[in-house]
């Protein structure tokens, strides 16, 4: 079974879009060498200013080594690491790609590169102008050498469209078919095909559609009826994959009584009865100590001789 990788790359670059034309390859190679340029002018100050000592035969192999690392040396790095989207193809909405649709790695990019300076440089861009117009999906010398291909990722005026219905005649055919065996990545892949099949090569849409529903028939291990075109088989899953997620959403009708929600009405005044509140027991005071009356004292009584009676 085909990895689903190989119709849509890990950099989601989806095989067939439409390859990019002169004018805005023109462009996109035109804000690149604008970069470039001033890049070369700023390093070639620099350098000037610091091998002002030199003599002349060192200063123009330093001349040289700059020329070919900005000019050269970093389109190349560029496109290696950015996998074929410079700063003008990013604004133009270009990116090189492998002739399979793959990703480009420093291979391509040093051949592309190589050749740019024969092509762009030193023709001044006459020799990529013509192979670009001569080439039926409008590459360079470049390109051809280093198999790879410019193509347009952004679309100008392109909207998410809907998934195509299937014909009539398809219509709830794979009711009974398990659908649980197929990962979202296949459905993703799915989607986006039958969405941009109409802009595809037809030769590539036409594989890519017998790919898709190879992958399809593998995970769920029924295979379509005889006769079935694979474009109009992804149609029919896909709506029968809807149909399922759309009636599990509503529950095929209104919610049963027992489960809707219950309107909410006013609560009952609560009668209150009289609580009664025990009242705590009084705290015993102590009783008043009795204070003792003061003992009168006699004054006392002045010597007369007389003892007093027993």
């Amino acid at each position: 079974m085909r990895a689903v990788s190989d119709l849509v790359t890990g950099d989601a670059v989806v095989l067939g879009l439409r390859p990019a034309r002169l004018p805005s390859r023109a462009l996109a190679i035109l804000l690149d060498l604008l970069v470039y340029g001033v890049g070369f002018l700023l390093v070639s100050i620099g350098l000037v200013i610091a091998t002002a000592s030199l003599d002349d035969a060192a200063q123009a192999a330093v001349s040289v080594a700059s020329f070919l690392l900005v000019l050269v040396g970093v389109p190349i790095a560029v496109e290696t690491l950015t996998h074929g989207r410079s700063l003008g193809k990013l604004a133009c909405g270009l990116r090189v790609v492998r002739e399979d649709g793959g990703p480009i790695r420093f291979r391509h990019a040093l051949v592309r590169g190589a050749m740019g300076v024969v092509e762009l440089l030193l023709t001044f861009g006459a020799v990529a102008c013509i192979a670009s117009l001569v080439s039926e999906r409008g590459r360079r010398v470049g390109d051809v050498f280093a198999g790879t291909l410019v193509i347009r990722v952004r679309v100008p005026g392109a909207r998410v469209m809907p998934v195509p219905p299937p014909p009539p005649w398809l219509a709830g055919r794979f009711a009974g078919l398990d659908l649980s065996g197929v990962p979202d990545g296949l459905w993703l892949a799915i989607r986006q095909y039958l969405t941009r099949m109409d802009q595809l090569d037809p030769h590539t849409g036409a594989v890519m559609a017998a790919r898709l529903a190879d992958d399809v028939v593998a995970r769920t291990g029924t295979p379509p009826p005889a006769g079935v075109p694979a474009a109009a088989f992804l149609m029919a899953v896909v709506h029968e994959r809807q149909s399922r997620d759309a009636a599990r959403a509503f529950a095929q009708g209104p919610l049963p009584v027992r489960m809707q929600m219950p309107v909410p009405m006013a609560a009952p005044v609560p009668v209150h009865e009289p609580v009664h509140v025990p009242v705590a027991a009084p705290v015993p005071v102590a009783a008043p100590v009795p204070v003792a009356a003061p003992v009168p004292v006699e004054p006392p009584v002045r010597g007369t001789g007389f003892a007093p009676p027993s």
